[in-house]
């Protein structure tokens, strides 16, 4: 048996304390009325006794008095005494002859022998004591007969003296309490009982309750002042089994929030499919290095490798193969690194290596090495060994550039000039070879050029509520008006939208744009689905200031869905959490996009508060064909609904796979099926 079972035998709980307190109650009001009722009945007993046994005491006198003026002899006396005793049945009335008086007329017989073996009676006689004797039965009281001056008449005893005792004795059932005394009794009883009652239940409570509560409470705001989670309650012994048990749950709930915060702290700078450092992270080293390497005047590399044909495995054999290889490869790229080397998963099937105090020609030969062991490793997968192959850009600093932007921006060039070679090599930036950094640099000014001529247009495609089968939603994408009137789709520009750092201008013109024909479209519910750059995610101010501009176009923040994809969360996991948790108490709505393109999705799914999951095309549009792309939508769609969350299929192409979504119960869908993108909300 544990300790704390057996503490648990030996402690009480809530119900079980005032069950015990009530009962403890009982009692003690059971025994205090017992002995307030012995109490009144004594006092009762005696007070009543007294003054009824007077009177009866004087009435007897009144009578022999009467009977004396006329002239009387014993036998007289002794007829009255017993009308006297007939009249009261249940007394017994007698009358004794002071000292005095029997000096003066003799004694009656029997009357010496009952005096002498009376002492109360004697005292009675001799000293003129009134006597009051209760039994459990009955009550005695002797009245003491004093001597008036018209007593005189007959009797030699001096005024004041004593002539006789009436001795009167009845059952004490004859006795009648006064009414006042008994409501006045019960009063105070129950006074006295709910007195004791406030005070026993006031300092039980306050003691085994009360005190506990306010000891964990105090130890709460120590915690939220000093955000100290070591902290704890300590296991003091308490009576009470819910207060010990809340006092283990809340230490309990603490060791829980610090495994989560340190997961949370883990997933802010590691990628948790690897364990490698992430994108953010990685930029963190690198403006590091370079500040380093502008003080004490010395050389780095980076290079940056991309899988050759990495996207045939996931298409081939499903994203849970490809998440393994790219576990295995990061254990490829680890032993063939230097403890000192930092390597990262830039996001997807991208990884980067920052090489400290290396210059370009030692730089050149990690990559080359990199690449070789790269080439010769196989990677054991379920589906069979497979070899991969990878293209490598190597830059250093400061020759292909000296500072954070323009080697984030080299080091890209050199991976596409390798990729554009051939792949499967390591290729650098020089002089004889600025095509691939031409080719950037032209997307850049085309970027450029259509932001400031305001060809960067809002596209709508909606998605479709399953039950109703009419739009429940619009998602909006981003497009470019070409010189040549031609509509040029995000795919072909957003990748080089990134890597210049004009993403968030691009985003912020869709986003108002949408907002605006959203606003002027008449009749329309739809919420909008924006997405949004990891640059425009990790921007807080531009994240608070969402709310404002959505009021600002007349429209509710609840009309507003923002999709977070892997790449935009992962970097920032801890301060994504507070901002979607500011926008929601706003009324906006987060959906997580691609969901199930990787095993990381279900992390964020536990950790991040969202409210739809798009789950991942690649899955849904084989759904007719490939049984276990079925199940796996199946499954998410079963996982998400018992989260709370609602669910939209993306790539829905022909109308047997839009039917057999809707019997899986999957709530929205998107697709050429129900709509190609267009310029304006069609409802």
């Amino acid at each position: 048996m544990s300790t704390g079972d057996g503490q648990d035998r030996r402690s009480l709980s809530i119900k079980q304390l005032l069950l015990t307190m009530s009962a403890g109650v009982m009692i003690l009001a059971v025994v205090v009325i017992l002995s307030l009722s012995g109490l009144v009945e004594k006092k009762a007993i005696r007070d009543l006794a007294r003054d009824e046994g007077r009177q009866i005491a004087q009435l007897v006198f009144q009578s022999l008095y009467s009977a004396m003026r006329k002239g009387w002899t014993k036998d007289e006396i002794a007829e009255i005494i017993d009308r006297l005793n007939t009249s009261y049945p249940d007394m017994k009335i007698r009358v004794f002859r002071a000292p005095a008086v029997i000096a003066q007329y003799g004694e009656i017989p029997g009357e010496k022998a009952q005096r002498d073996a009376d002492p109360a009676l004697l005292s009675a006689l001799t000293e003129g004591n009134e006597q009051l004797i209760t039994g459990h039965d009955e009550i005695r009281y002797l009245y003491p007969l004093s001597v008036k001056e018209e007593c005189q008449q007959c009797h030699e005893t001096p005024l004041g003296g004593i002539n006789g005792v009436v001795d009167i004795t009845y059952p004490v059932t004859k006795l009648k309490v006064s009414l006042g005394f008994v409501i006045n009794s019960v009063v105070l009883y129950f006074l006295v009982v709910l007195a004791l009652l406030f005070f026993i239940i006031y300092f039980a409570l306050r003691s085994l309750v009360v005190h506990p509560i306010q000891t964990l409470t105090t130890l709460m705001q120590e915690i939220i002042h000093h955000k100290n989670l070591e902290k704890r309650v300590t296991h003091r012994r308490s009576w009470v089994r819910e207060l010990r048990h809340l006092g283990t749950y809340f230490n309990n709930l603490l060791s829980t929030i610090q495994d989560y915060q340190a997961k949370l702290e883990e997933f802010s700078i590691r990628d948790p499919l690897t364990g490698l450092y992430n994108r953010r992270k990685f930029e963190e080293f690198l403006r590091y290095e370079v500040h380093r390497a502008e003080r004490h005047k010395y050389e780095f590399a980076l290079i940056m490798l991309d899988l050759d044909n990495f996207k045939h495995i996931n298409d081939t054999f499903g994203h849970p193969i490809g998440d393994l290889a790219l576990k295995e490869l990061s254990h490829v790229l680890i032993e063939a690194t230097r403890k000192t080397d930092i390597l990262c998963r830039l996001g997807g099937d991208e990884f980067a290596v920052l090489l400290p105090v290396t210059n370009r020609v030692q730089g050149l030969e990690v990559a080359e090495k990199l690449r070789r062991n790269l080439n010769n490793a196989v990677l054991n997968l379920p589906v069979g060994d497979t070899r991969f192959q990878a293209s490598f850009g190597l830059v250093s600093f400061p020759i292909d550039g000296d500072n954070f932007e323009d080697l984030v921006i080299a080091m890209d060039v050199a991976m596409y000039k390798a990729k554009k070679a051939g792949k499967n090599r390591v290729e650098t930036l020089d002089k004889d070879s600025t095509d691939a950094s031409m080719d950037v640099f032209t997307q850049g000014q085309f970027l450029r050029r259509a932001l400031d001529e305001d060809r960067v247009l809002p596209y709508f495609q909606p998605i479709i509520d399953m039950k109703t089968g009419k739009p429940y939603a619009f998602e909006v994408l981003a497009r470019i008006i070409e010189e040549d009137g031609s509509i040029m789709i995000a795919a072909d520009f957003i990748e080089a939208a990134v890597e210049l750092g004009l993403a968030p201008d691009i985003d912020q013109r869709v986003f108002e744009k949408g907002l605006r024909i959203l606003s002027e479209t008449p009749n329309c519910k739809a919420k909008l689905f924006f997405n949004l750059s990891s640059r425009s995610m990790g921007n807080l101010e531009h994240m608070r200031g969402i709310p404002a501009r959505i009021r600002a176009a007349g429209l509710d923040p609840s009309h507003i869905v923002l999709e977070i994809t892997e790449r935009e969360a992962l970097p920032q996991m801890t301060q994504f959490m507070g901002v979607i948790e500011e926008l929601h108490a706003q009324g906006i709505s987060f959906a997580l996009d691609d969901f199930g393109s990787g095993f990381s999705s279900f992390i964020y799914l536990k950790y991040l508060d969202i409210d739809v999951v798009k789950i991942e095309g690649s899955f849904v549009r084989h759904i007719v064909t490939d049984e276990r792309d079925r199940i796996m939508v199946d499954h998410i769609n079963s996982m998400s609904k018992k989260f709370g969350l609602k669910t939209v299929a993306e790539f829905v192409e022909d109308e047997m796979t839009g039917a057999m979504l809707k019997d899986m119960g999957i709530d929205y869908a998107q697709g050429f099926h129900y709509g190609i993108p267009k310029d304006k909300p069609v409802l």
